[in-house]
């Protein structure tokens, strides 16, 4: 007889009811912190949803944020925005809990809203890149470049370069202001003497006649660097990577990035969070910004072309992505530019927009087809005087300078007149004209097009940025795309048309024009005002 068999039984026994209670213990604090199985993290308490607004250049890191909002039982909506929409959206009141801008200067010039807990999460610098050819040419290569350099590079005609609009991008503004500082002489910061000295505006003057194409967004900026065929862009260094990866990929020359020894704008990237007396929300926000500046975080955006080391150098960046042979040099220090105060900046960028910049000449054609008739009459004709207003484009650094001209063509069926101004200030005719015309007919948005071409194919675009922008409600029923192309491709000449859609237009139709001038299709179906309001940034 097996004398242990019993205590063999009991001890299974309380094996067993041990493995239960154990079991029964972990459900009930899964049930009840609502952990994850892939991160083991705890949900915030009362917190469901979290709402942030953030810029465009933001948007590849969407899925890893939203993935960690998930494991936090939160949901996460992020909108992406430029510079200025997002200041727009936060001071006429729309509701976030948290605010990711480009550079801290821009959480300072929030007017209403209040803001904490501001910490940057990557650090990258605004530079030139520059196709390599053009960059030994220049003698650019492998040796110590100041902005002087570059500056003298455009001046005599060497170089043309694309930027973002200062007035409503941040690596525009960022740029432009670091060349604004260098170029005063590297003052300690910037001042109101500084932007009233006419030697220094004359310099910037002729600087910005270098200025080939402006792109109202950074994305924007990379796909037409892509798609077209230009010596130079300033952007985001890692904008210019991902540039770079695409071009070879391609088989395509790569850019060569330029560090100025005198000092490089530098944005900061900041995550913030928007006081709204919510405690949960500022929990998830402190555990979500913590994330972004942990380990995983920073290696994540480190992959992506950020840097995430805080000043000085570093030795062990991954090359694959900050390649040497772009001219990008991790051993080496970046001397930031100081960033002058609120009031300098907002003054330095409306001299930009009503003196410095390179004339424009833009053409608009506006759609007149019968079904424009009511409603979208009356918002054509408010988001036009808004447009050609001064006064009120002035609140957005849209308005349009003495320098500049502006041409009108309304059509439907066919070109119904041509009206325009020498003085993109005297618009009033403009304004009348728009105003007298009552809609009717059918639509060509073909043959109008070809006529704004007629019309800039005579500009010296030496001396003026050219660009057609078409608003239309509907599909063309006649003219031909074929004879488009046909005109276009004559021309010899960079000249976009971008356009809005508006009402039943046909999308297809406006992204093959969009993308025969290397231009932009804007969507205008909920808010006309809005669209003429973008498509002003990228002209």
């Amino acid at each position: 007889m097996d004398t242990n068999r019993p205590n063999v039984r009991g001890a299974a026994k309380f094996t067993y009811m041990l493995i239960f209670l154990i079991v029964i213990l972990t459900c009930v604090e899964f049930s009840g912190n609502k952990t994850t199985e892939k991160n083991n993290v705890q949900a915030i308490p009362n917190v469901n949803s979290f709402k942030i607004i953030a810029s465009s250049e933001n948007e590849d890191l969407d899925q890893d944020l939203k993935n960690y909002a998930n494991s936090k039982g939160v949901d996460l909506e992020i909108d992406y925005a430029g510079t200025l929409d997002i200041m727009e959206k936060l001071n006429n009141g729309e509701i976030y809990d948290a605010v990711w801008a480009s550079n801290s200067m821009w959480v300072y010039m929030l007017d209403n809203v209040s803001t904490s807990n501001s910490k940057s999460t990557s650090i990258n610098p605004v530079v030139f890149g520059i196709k390599k050819s053009k960059a030994e040419e220049l003698g650019f290569i492998d040796k110590e470049i100041y902005t002087a350099d570059i500056v003298n590079a455009i001046k005599t005609g060497n170089l043309k370069f694309s930027m973002s609009n200062p007035t409503q991008t941040n690596t525009g503004a960022s740029a432009y202001l670091g060349l604004l500082t260098t170029l005063a002489g590297s003052p300690e910061v910037l001042r109101e003497e500084n932007l009233a000295d006419e030697n220094l505006k004359s310099e910037l003057i002729t600087l910005f006649s270098g200025l080939e194409r402006s792109s109202g967004s950074e994305d924007f900026l990379e796909e037409l660097f892509i798609n077209g065929d230009y010596e130079a862009v300033v952007t985001y260094e890692f904008s210019i990577i991902n540039i770079n990866k695409q071009l070879e990929a391609e088989g395509r020359e790569p850019l060569y990035i330029l560090y100025p020894v005198d000092g490089v704008s530098i944005s900061d990237s900041p995550l913030a969070y928007i006081n709204n007396k919510d405690e949960g929300k500022k929990e998830f926000f402190t555990e979500l910004q913590e994330y972004i500046l942990g380990d995983e975080g920073q290696s994540l955006l480190a992959s992506k072309g950020r840097r995430t080391w805080y000043g000085g150098t570093n030795e062990n960046a991954d090359k694959t992505v900050f390649n040497p042979t772009w001219g990008i040099d991790t051993n080496k220090y970046i001397v930031p530019l100081k960033m002058p105060g609120t009031d300098i900046i907002k003054k330095a960028l409306a001299m930009y927009q009503t003196e410095l910049r390179k004339p424009i000449h833009t053409v608009f054609c506006l759609d007149y087809s019968g079904s424009m008739s009511g409603d979208g009459y009356r918002d054509l004709s408010n988001a036009m005087t808004y447009i050609l207003d001064e006064t009120k484009a002035s609140e957005n650094l849209l308005q349009f300078a003495e320098k500049d001209k502006i041409s009108v063509i309304p059509f439907n069926g066919r070109v119904l007149g041509q009206w325009h101004t020498d003085n993109g200030v005297e618009t009033q005719e403009l304004i009348d004209n728009i105003l007298s015309l009552a809609p009717g007919g059918s639509t060509n948005v073909y043959d109008t097009s070809i006529r704004a071409l007629e019309i800039l194919e005579q500009e010296d675009t030496d001396n003026y940025n050219v660009s057609v922008i078409l608003m239309t409600d509907g599909m063309s029923n006649s003219g031909s795309y074929t004879n488009l192309v046909r005109k276009y491709n004559s021309l010899g000449k960079d000249i976009p048309i971008y356009s809005i859609m508006f009402g039943s237009a046909y999308q297809d139709e406006l992204e093959e024009i969009a993308e025969l001038t290397n231009a932009k299709v804007f969507d205008g179906k909920s808010d006309l005002l809005k669209a003429f309001k973008e498509v002003r940034g990228y002209n």
